[in-house]
């Protein structure tokens, strides 16, 4: 009679340890339908970025009457390139320009953001903490507020529509944000370093320009890309500050227009000449903008 309450007990225990849901793998159609959704999905997004650089590749090398019209197929010319070399245009004199104002600004801007960044990670300064928000509050600003109070300046000054006054401008523009790149780098080296390098009687600068910064290169040299690209595109800066001869390739995007209107085809002409050289200056230092990006992910 016993064997009865026992088989119960048995079935009973097998039922309740039988798990509530039993995992099912994905088929073999669903796994393809999210790889179809995720493939749909890029192609869309790609579509949304490449649009607009294709159609401004395109528009480069048609004619005026070619614009506006909606073809695929259309003769090519390089009549464009070679009308914005020429009178009243002439890019090549402001793409000089946007070069020496670019790599002028990062020449000066690395060294100083440099020095700084380090006092800022290795010694407590005093006011340390007010210091570093007061560098960061100047990020805060509109560029227009501040390029104001420099225009009054360069002109009482005479140094309007000249390179300099745009180097002043755009160092001072960048400097905050390399700063604090730079030292986000540099927190991530270990002190010990320098204090071994102190021990055997290295001074500050050498442990800066011996250790510190072959270490620290790849977040220097990410600091450094960045800034000419907020130099190389700046365009609300160098509006102000010029006026004929300082001006600069983003400035004079604005001078194609005549009374039947916008010039399409040689505004993309200069913007194709705008965005090379940074495609090939991205390409070029891709592998230090790699590794300063991710330096200090895993420490």
């Amino acid at each position: 009679m016993t064997a009865k309450p026992l088989q119960d007990g048995l079935s009973s225990t097998s039922t309740h340890s039988r798990p509530a849901s039993v995992y099912r793998a994905p088929s073999a159609l669903r796994v393809r339908l999210a790889m179809l959704a995720r493939a749909v999905a890029l192609a869309l997004l790609a579509l949304i970025i490449l649009l607009p650089l294709l159609w401004i590749l395109s528009a480069a090398f048609k004619h005026y009457v070619d614009i506006y019209q909606l073809r695929v197929t259309f003769k090519p010319t390089l009549g464009n390139f070679v009308e914005i070399m020429r009178e009243p245009f002439r890019v090549q004199d402001k793409l000089v320009n946007s070069l020496i104002v670019s790599l002028s600004t990062v020449a000066i801007t690395l060294p100083i953001a440099t020095a700084a960044a380090y006092s800022f990670s290795r010694f407590r300064l005093f006011a340390h903490k007010s210091l570093m928000v007061a560098v960061l509050a100047t990020q805060f600003l509109p560029p227009v507020v501040i390029v104001l109070p420099f225009f009054l300046m360069f002109r009482n000054l005479g140094l309007y529509d000249t390179r300099t006054a745009l180097i002043v401008v755009q160092t001072a523009m960048v400097m905050p944000f390399a700063i604090w790149m730079i030292k986000g780098f540099i927190d991530q080296i270990p002190i010990d370093i320098e204090e071994s390098a102190r021990i055997d009687g290295a001074t500050r600068l050498q442990v800066l320009y011996q250790m510190i910064m072959p270490i620290a290169f790849p977040g220097i040299v990410t600091a450094g890309i960045f800034c000419f690209i907020l130099s190389w595109n700046d365009f609300i800066i160098a509006a102000i500050l010029t006026s004929e001869d300082a001006v600069t390739l983003p400035v004079s995007m604005s001078m194609f227009n005549r009374e039947e209107g916008d010039l399409w085809q040689l505004l993309s002409a200069t913007g194709i000449l705008i965005m090379v050289p940074m495609f090939l200056f991205a390409s070029y230092m891709q592998r230090y903008l790699i590794r300063g990006t991710t330096a200090g992910a895993v420490r």
